[in-house]
């Protein structure tokens, strides 16, 4: 079984620049630990002849028809509008002038 350090977890934050505690490295340690346990458990048991799969059902998309109906007039779809300008909402900038 390959073991993470609390050295590797606090290499890999400096990577990430996420500043850690070295109380939230060891709670991070443990949970890596964890989770590899889990990934080898699985590794383990996984056979050659059992094909990976992402869900356990099969599953499709649904899709329907797409069918022309009517749709909102520009007037209509402003009539709420707090604000409009013609054909447009209008509303509050929120990047700043740098945009």
């Amino acid at each position: 079984m390959s073991e993470i350090s609390a050295e590797q977890v606090a290499h890999l934050a400096n990577l990430a620049r996420i500043a850690l505690t070295d109380d939230e490295i060891e709670h991070l340690t443990a949970e890596l630990v964890q989770i590899m346990q889990a990934v080898e458990k699985v590794s383990e048991v996984a056979t050659p002849d059992v094909p990976p799969t992402s869900h356990p059902i099969p599953m499709q998309n649904v899709f329907r028809d797409d069918v022309v109906s009517q749709t909102l007039t520009v007037e209509q779809a402003l009539s709420g509008a707090p604000e409009a300008d013609g054909s447009r909402f209008v509303v509050s900038a929120i990047l700043g002038e740098e945009q």
